[in-house]
């Protein structure tokens, strides 16, 4: 616990609403105007952001989707396993850590409409990693996931739902 207190003080982390702690790193000077976005977003974005994200044993990041690809970069501690549920419902599941020995990725992409959700894979650890996306992210473009929405959705995955939903 105390490593994990001193990352969230050294790095001035916050509670993110997903779960888990934060920081954004780097917000773009540039920006991306409607015209070329398209109908998908409202108003202007950057062209790119970044943020520290800490999750622990007990602080999972529940479902949630954004209309950008997000690019989840590991840092430091325990490997993750990454949920993700496709807009047409396909499961798949992916672990970002440093032992590539064992199928870990430093990095990997979830694509922009997905429903996703992360777990720290060691009891009692913590895991830092960084998330970057672009077009910059928005909480305009953020929806967290309701148990309810999701299960009538995609009943076929309730388990992992019900694991990774709060509300």
């Amino acid at each position: 616990m105390k490593d994990i207190e001193e990352i969230i003080q050294n790095l001035e982390l916050k509670p993110h609403p997903e779960g888990g702690y934060f920081r954004e790193t780097y917000r773009s000077a540039g920006t991306i105007d409607q015209k070329s976005l398209g109908d998908a977003y409202s108003g202007l974005r950057n062209q790119a952001t970044c943020i520290y994200f800490l999750l622990t044993s007990k602080a999972f990041s529940a479902f949630h989707k954004i209309r950008q690809d997000e690019i989840w970069h590991f840092y430091k501690g325990s490997p993750i396993e990454l949920h993700m549920i496709s807009p047409n419902g396909d499961y798949s599941k992916v672990r970002i850590g440093n032992s590539f020995n064992k199928g870990e990725l430093p990095q990997f992409v979830v694509p922009g409409g997905y429903w996703f959700a992360a777990e720290t894979l060691s009891k009692g650890a913590y895991s830092l990693v960084g998330c970057t996306v672009s077009p910059g992210f928005d909480f305009k473009d953020f929806i967290l996931g309701n148990r309810q929405t999701l299960l009538s959705q995609f009943p076929q995955h309730s388990e992992i739902i019900s694991r990774f939903t709060r509300v």
